[in-house]
């Protein structure tokens, strides 16, 4: 590693060099705070050793200044002086160790191991976070629809504070990649950013999965966990589908928003839970509460904030560039010199209406791209329902009535055409006819 050591003790100095010298490692000396300063504004260092008094400065106000400068580095802080308060409060400025005088060549071992472990760790994690963006599309969080755009520009005003967020829409209208929007836009950014899947778990095992349990609490609790809840300590607790909530796990999670406590199951010691919470449903959760399957007070703590997503049928502006997003992500994953959709397809897309939404549109296009043959993905590439849209049942001469075939010619005008503008002089109307059109249809 390259270590830079700070410290007014020319003779320490020397003899730390010469020992981590010693262990292969680079090292660098810093006399007092502005010739450290100095060094880390022009050279990368993995590790500093500081003294905790040098001469008349204060190690722990220099430390501040350090990572500032070098956000990535590891401070251990050294000293002879060392108490349990200046330790703890050296952790809480960002010290990664600290070491009392007189450290020993072991003790110097112990603190580069942590160190190198870390380190590797990190990468690890790196590594992993690429493999994933790797298989897994950029979320495309643009659009061209009023109603996308007000519900995006909701959740992302709530995401500074604490407010709890409920997300509604349909399944596969993005509702999850809205709730990691909102996580990497909070306050909370660094921290963990936890799902909880509620339609997946039986009672019994979504209660300790939401709060953990203690060994014996049921059969097969074999060892301890801590849940959902302590992972996600510090960051977002995501709830999926909040709506398949058992009516007896809703009070404790009605506890942990109001009270920020909770306990695991089979334990009576209570916890402190620092967790902001996140759900989305696709139900209609107030005809749920009048149905009696979930609690009107659970409602209002999660309600804060409603963000309700159209589903893509409502969203035909968006649906190409969606397409054309998804595209190049999967030619570049399958390696295929693809360019773009046939006119053919490109209709298609306009005309289909998407009753899976966003997950369909996904699982379409990279049919498609393993299919194509040539550089363009083909009608024959797509899944047939998306060649022969017919579910709708909408067509000249059908037994439908004026306003069904005219929402369906707006709408498949609106698919194919860039703006609403071009639309409505296609349409022979002006755009302010479209837009009341639009609202009437829910298009």
């Amino acid at each position: 590693m390259n270590i830079l050591i700070i410290d007014d003790d020319g003779s320490v100095r020397r003899t730390l060099r010469i020992t981590l010298e010693s262990m292969g490692h680079r090292v660098t000396e810093a006399a007092n705070s502005a010739q450290a300063l100095e060094l880390l504004g022009h050279r990368p260092f993995d590790l500093a050793f500081l003294d905790l008094r040098l001469a008349r400065e204060q190690g722990l106000d220099v430390l501040p200044e350090l990572l500032r400068l070098a956000p990535g580095l590891h401070v251990v802080i050294v000293t002879a002086y060392a108490t349990i308060e200046t330790a703890v409060e050296a952790m809480r400025r960002g010290a990664f160790d600290y070491l009392p005088k007189p450290f020993t060549p072991d003790g110097l071992r112990v603190a580069l191991d942590r160190s190198e472990k870390v380190r590797r760790l990190t990468a690890r994690v790196d590594e992993l976070e690429d493999q994933v963006r790797s298989v897994v599309p950029e979320v495309d969080l643009e659009t061209q629809e009023p109603a996308q755009q007000q519900a995006l520009e909701l959740a992302f005003k709530a995401a500074a504070s604490e407010a709890t967020i409920l997300i509604c829409g349909e399944s596969g209208t993005g509702k999850g990649v809205l709730a990691r929007a909102v996580h990497a836009r909070s306050p909370r950014a660094a921290g963990p950013f936890v799902t909880v899947h509620s339609p997946s778990l039986s009672r019994e095992l979504l209660e300790s999965e939401l709060f953990g349990h203690v060994r014996g609490a049921f059969t097969g609790a074999v060892r301890d966990t801590f849940g959902k809840v302590a992972a996600a300590d510090g960051g977002t607790l995501f709830l999926d589908e909040i709506g398949d909530l058992p009516p007896t796990v809703q009070p404790r999670l009605l506890r942990l928003l109001q009270e920020k406590r909770y306990e695991r199951v089979g334990e009576t010691r209570t916890r402190a839970g620092d967790v902001r919470v996140v759900a989305a449903t696709n139900r209609d959760l107030a005809a749920e509460v009048a149905a009696g399957r979930f609690r009107e007070d659970l409602l209002y703590r999660i309600n804060v904030i409603e963000v309700t997503l159209p589903p893509l049928r409502q969203r035909p502006r968006d649906v190409l560039p969606l397409a054309d997003h998804l595209l190049a992500f999967f030619a570049r994953s399958t390696g295929k010199g693809l360019t773009g959709f046939t006119d053919e397809a490109r209709a298609a897309f306009g005309c289909y209406p998407w009753p899976g939404n966003l997950r369909e549109l996904r699982n379409a296009v990279e049919r498609g791209v393993i299919l194509a043959g040539g550089p363009l993905v083909g009608l024959a590439d797509l899944p047939v329902q998306v060649g022969a849209p017919t579910t709708s049942g909408v067509e000249v001469g059908a037994r439908v009535t004026i306003d069904q075939l005219e929402a369906e010619h707006i709408r498949r005008v609106l698919a194919v055409t860039p703006t609403v503008e071009e639309a409505a002089g296609v349409l022979g109307i002006d755009p302010s006819t479209l837009y009341r059109k639009r609202k009437r249809y829910g298009l």
